[in-house]
């Protein structure tokens, strides 16, 4: 199961001006009883953040949103190669559209 992660605030520029409701989207990946969170910072540099149940909660709290999709993460899922938050969030979920460039796009597009 894969968990898509939206924040509605960010500490960079540019999201803030360009982007709606969400500035910035995440990829939690359940494993055991652990989960991972891959976070953009920039290009060729994604941290991994393991969380519990609890941290999720947490970021509940802080306005985060969370998209629940039961499928697996692609088996080539290279998150160093993206250039974007939301270029690595269509890669783990599969997803080729060149028109979604915005997390709110992204947010809309998996609710259809």
């Amino acid at each position: 199961m894969i968990i898509i992660a939206f924040a509605p605030n960010s500490s960079k520029i540019l999201p803030n001006i360009l982007c709606k409701k969400f500035k910035h989207c995440a990829v939690i990946v359940r494993n055991e009883n652990k989960f991972t969170m891959y976070q953009f910072v920039a290009h060729r540099h994604v941290e991994k953040i393991v969380l519990r149940h609890r941290d999720i909660g947490i970021l509940a709290t802080y306005g985060w949103h969370f998209v629940y999709i039961p499928r697996d993460i692609k088996h080539d899922f290279d998150p160093d190669s993206s250039w974007t938050c939301v270029g690595m969030t269509k890669h783990a979920i599969g997803i080729c559209s060149p028109w979604i460039l915005t997390p709110y796009s992204l947010y809309k597009h998996i609710h259809e």
